[in-house]
């Protein structure tokens, strides 16, 4: 979904401000394996995905280690560096050809400011940022890695479709070989 749909279907903001907004986030179409952000670098944009499969990653020891997939209608952004002017240690990576929008925060803070209406969305972003790593802590400290697959199946059918084997057995914390145990098993 476009971001201006997104926008009037999620938040019911008026017209005039979803315009402004589509217009001070730059669009861009960018290609597999595209990287957003490297891990160890600063970024100040806050992305929203229109389309396409989008994953974080750090790496740990040389090992590319996925965080967190993205799918369409979702926005990122590095905490640490919007907020707290450090490096992330998070990289951002387009795992198919996809349509990406970005603005730097600063500047989104200024329409944050001018329409009271916008703060309800950061409030409803930053929620669903912790909620999300919240629900991330639970899986990898309490579920068994089955339960880790099935959780991921439940709440992310497509990304068995969509994101490479290995990315998804990361996510989970196994091996590739011990992920298509547990998929035969099913």
């Amino acid at each position: 979904m476009e971001l201006l749909g997104f926008l009037r279907q999620e938040f019911d903001l008026p017209a005039n401000i979803c315009s402004e907004l589509e217009q001070a986030f730059t669009c861009e179409i960018l290609p597999k394996h595209h990287k957003l952000q490297i891990p160890d670098s600063m970024s100040k944009k806050v992305y929203f995905l229109e389309s396409g499969l989008l994953r974080s990653y750090y790496i740990k020891e040389d090992k590319d280690i996925t965080h967190f997939f993205f799918s369409e209608n979702s926005f990122s952004l590095s905490i640490e560096s919007v907020f707290y002017n450090t490096p992330s240690l998070i990289g951002l990576e387009l795992l198919e050809p996809s349509t990406v929008r970005w603005i730097y925060y600063n500047d989104l803070e200024i329409y944050i400011n001018k329409y009271n209406k916008l703060e309800k969305l950061m409030r409803v972003l930053l929620i669903d940022v912790m909620k999300k790593l919240s629900e991330r802590l639970y899986m990898t400290q309490f579920q068994s890695a089955q339960e880790r697959y099935k959780t991921m199946l439940e709440k992310h059918p497509d990304i068995l479709l969509r994101a490479p084997l290995g990315h998804i057995a990361s996510y989970i914390g196994i091996t590739q070989q011990r992920l298509s145990v547990i998929r035969s098993q099913k």
